[in-house]
């Protein structure tokens, strides 16, 4: 049933059986990840972005990128979460356990995921990130709530300010990414959010400029 509201209220146009071009993963800092030596720290990284430069090239990874104060994102293109996971792997931060990943199939509304090749400039965005919390008190009222959250999206996509609208399938929530001045009031003022149906977090996301197919 929860699943059902989301996907019917929610996200309209996503069927569930809807096999994903693109996969998702966020790559969530830790705040119990081991205390390591500094050396030590700086050869995981250079090997983690060493393994980002090589999955690019074999066309794998499309975009990465990272949040202010630590983590960040990848999108990849497969339409396997398990063969992503597989990709992972291959990255020394994520074989250090330097990070709380999570896999997720992407469904990009507006903007998508598009390679950028060297040489190329980083830019930031403001990164909202929309979490579903149905429980048995809310449930009933769902279908009205994620019907007015639609709408209300809809208007901010007509801002001009809304680099991508997404959502990850099922109830597993979606993003949104935008440009210029971002008053936290506006998504504050999200029915879905002011009603408690959805949470949300919003970090500063830096990625190279059209790797989001910006204009």
């Amino acid at each position: 049933m929860k699943q059902l509201i989301f996907l019917l209220f929610f996200v309209p146009l996503l069927s569930s059986a809807q096999t994903p071009e693109l996969i998702f993963v966020f790559l969530n800092k830790r705040t119990d990840k081991a205390e390591l030596p500094e050396a030590e720290v700086k050869k995981i990284m250079e090997g983690h972005l060493a393994n980002i430069e090589r999955l690019a090239k074999e066309g794998k990874l499309i975009s990465a990128g990272p949040f202010d104060g630590g983590g960040g994102i990848f999108i990849f293109r497969s339409k396997s979460i398990e063969q992503v996971k597989e990709w992972l792997q291959t990255d020394p931060g994520v074989q250090a356990n330097r990070w709380r990943i999570e896999v997720l199939p992407y469904f990009p509304h507006v903007g998508g995921a598009c390679a950028v090749t060297e040489p190329y400039e980083m830019t930031s965005y403001h990164f909202i990130r929309y979490t579903t919390n149905i429980a048995k008190f809310n449930i009933q009222d769902a279908p009205r709530i994620f019907k007015k959250h639609d709408d209300y999206l809809k208007e901010i996509i007509k801002t001009g300010n809304v680099i991508t609208e997404a959502t990850f399938g099922d109830d597993e929530g979606g993003i949104l990414i935008m440009k210029g001045d971002l008053d936290k009031a506006v998504i504050e003022t999200d029915p879905a959010v002011r009603e408690g149906l959805l949470q949300i977090e919003i970090q500063k996301l830096w990625i190279a400029k059209g790797g989001l197919c910006e204009k």
